[in-house]
């Protein structure tokens, strides 16, 4: 790969950004500012954007700034990340990967065997970590078409808890030593918000735990961390989105943990870009940390509280989703109307979120199926009733199968959407030949809908749920093409412009922070992206090909590719 050439000092890139100016030059410059869509030259002082315009007069401006040369490369501002959890993330670092290709080899249940087999022999973990766990499997492209069971993963240890989390992050596999010692046996009943499968005939569970089942489990036989530990995932998290060029993560429903880790990961100077915390609902009811300095607009050593984060239902891949008519083929043991179920009933829904409104919080709200979409919209309905005085923007997060008379009551109560394009690659064709069924599957993530009632979206990839690739996250956004090459809803796709406009400016508008980010304007922060292509100019087709150069925060570089391959 062709070096970057800094005039006259390589230094330039990894000087403090008050040292001197840096002026940016010689490629194409999309900026995202519709008053001065392309430039020449960007000038950056003291991790601000100085100036921005023609190369002639970027050099009267800064005539001894250090010169970075593009050599044709585009500069694009940095992406922000409007829905991920990064330090999950980092949790990636302790698993084996179970995703399937083009991620991993994760294509059918002897392969995961092997894989957890392999991770189990090499896999050097910290001190007190007795449990093995992989990460993505994907029962839509196993080959046998289904969750593996318990006695599947007895087969790759007995004497310690084995969990194969599945790709949505809402369901699990456990091996029986888990199931024991989690407190899961015939007597135990299904918890609220949450299924514990069952062998066929029988109360044995087979080892497959949904939603609020999985997650009480994984919380009871995750090991407890060291502060350093995690930070260590934190930071492996966060050099994953660098990787990719975000210079914004998000950390959605955080946890209490978690929650008190991150000031002090900032504090030690380990956040490298800005991350945005969104404490679960009911953590944050009771954090002192809701009411302190680090919630609010303004981040304090890269670190912020941005609002809180409800879940309202579960996966559309996984079959848990709340959906006002039945799942296209019901999952297995299910009768042929199951249409999912809701995390709380809507009388739950309407206090938690009415007690967010009264807070002053901004509310991020994970609804999938369209019934937990109306539920959310009936609770911001009465929240805003209850609270007029108070304008939050609430923001609706995956919206997968959002309805086309949904959109309108979106824009009536000013509530942001935040979609998943990227399920049309991933689970595009197993939402239209199982999930969903042909119509329905035409219309997931409707960001074209969005724009026809005059109002914007952003794009994210939910990681740790797939990459923090944004490329990706364009490529699908662009494109709605499945695995197998169809495209899933033509009419719900949106230009290039409008895509990366997704993941920077009106991501940006999201957090409200879009008067310091989101597009290279003078006055802005200068977070920045070095791509190997025009992400505007290329061929559609070819936008997941693009390659993240560099990554530049607060005019510092925080990522080199070209570092990495020496």
């Amino acid at each position: 790969m062709k070096p970057l050439l800094v005039l006259p000092l390589l230094a330039a890139l990894h000087g403090a950004a008050d040292a001197a100016d840096t002026l940016y030059t010689g490629g194409p410059i999309v900026t995202m500012d519709d008053r001065q869509p392309q430039a020449e030259a960007v000038v950056v002082r003291d991790g601000d954007i100085a100036f921005v315009g023609t190369r002639a007069d970027a050099l009267s401006f800064s005539p001894g700034a250090r010169q970075v040369d593009l050599q044709g490369r585009t500069l694009v501002p940095g992406f922000i990340d409007s829905h991920g959890h990064v330090s999950g993330v980092g949790l990636q670092a302790l698993s084996a990967n179970l995703l399937p290709a083009p991620d991993g080899d994760g294509n059918a249940i002897p392969a995961l065997q092997d894989i957890m087999r392999r991770f189990r022999a090499a896999a050097t973990l910290p001190g007190g970590y007795r449990v093995l766990i992989g990460f993505g499997y994907d029962d839509s492209q196993l080959a046998e078409k289904r969750h593996p069971t318990r006695t599947e993963l007895d087969a790759i240890a007995t004497d310690i808890p084995v969990i194969l989390m599945h790709q949505s992050g809402h369901l699990g596999a456990y091996n029986s030593k888990a199931l024991e010692q989690a407190g899961i046996n015939v007597d135990t009943p299904d918890p609220e918000g949450g299924v514990i499968r069952r062998e066929p005939g029988s109360r044995v569970p087979d080892g497959v735990l949904e939603e609020s089942a999985h997650t009480l489990a994984l919380a009871r036989l995750m090991p407890a961390l060291s502060i350093e530990q995690a930070m260590a995932m934190l930071e492996a998290g966060q050099a994953l989105y660098m990787k990719h060029g975000y210079t914004t993560a998000q950390d959605g429903k955080t946890d209490a943990g978690t929650l008190a880790m991150l000031p002090m990961a900032g504090k030690a100077g380990r956040l490298k870009i800005d991350v945005v915390a969104y404490p679960d609902i009911q953590v944050a009811l009771d954090s002192p940390a809701m009411r302190g300095p680090y919630y609010g607009p303004d981040y304090i050593d890269h670190f912020r509280i941005g609002g809180v984060k409800i879940s309202l239902d579960g996966s559309p891949q996984g079959k848990t989703a709340w959906l006002s008519q039945p799942y296209y083929k019901a999952p297995a043991g299910e009768k042929a109307e199951y249409a999912g179920y809701p995390a709380y009933s809507d009388a739950q829904a309407d206090a938690l979120i009415g007690k967010a409104w009264g807070n002053g919080w901004q509310v991020l709200a994970h609804a999938n199926g369209d019934a937990a979409i109306d539920q959310f919209i009936r609770a911001v309905a009465a929240a805003e009733a209850a609270h007029p005085d108070k304008r939050l923007l609430p923001v609706l997060i995956h919206g997968q199968t959002l309805r086309r008379d949904q959109v309108g009551e979106l824009r009536r109560l000013g509530i942001f959407p935040s979609l998943f394009p990227m399920h049309t690659y991933y689970w595009g064709d197993w939402h239209r030949d199982s999930v969903l069924g042909p119509k329905r599957a035409e219309n997931i993530s409707p960001t074209r809908w969005v724009l026809d009632a005059g109002m914007v979206f952003t794009s994210h990839h939910d990681a740790p749920v797939v990459f923090p690739d944004a490329m990706r996250v364009l490529d699908a956004t662009v494109n709605r093409t499945t695995r197998s090459g169809r495209v899933l809803g033509p009419a719900q796709r949106v230009t290039q412009e409008q895509a990366l406009k997704s993941i920077t400016l009106w991501a940006a508008r999201q957090y409200a922070e879009e008067a310091r980010k989101g597009s290279i304007e003078t006055g802005k922060r200068a977070d920045l992206v070095v791509l190997s292509d025009n992400p505007l100019t290329i061929a559609p087709a070819n936008l997941h090909t693009i390659q993240v150069l560099r990554t530049i925060k607060d005019g510092n570089v925080v990522y080199n590719a070209e570092e990495r391959e020496k």
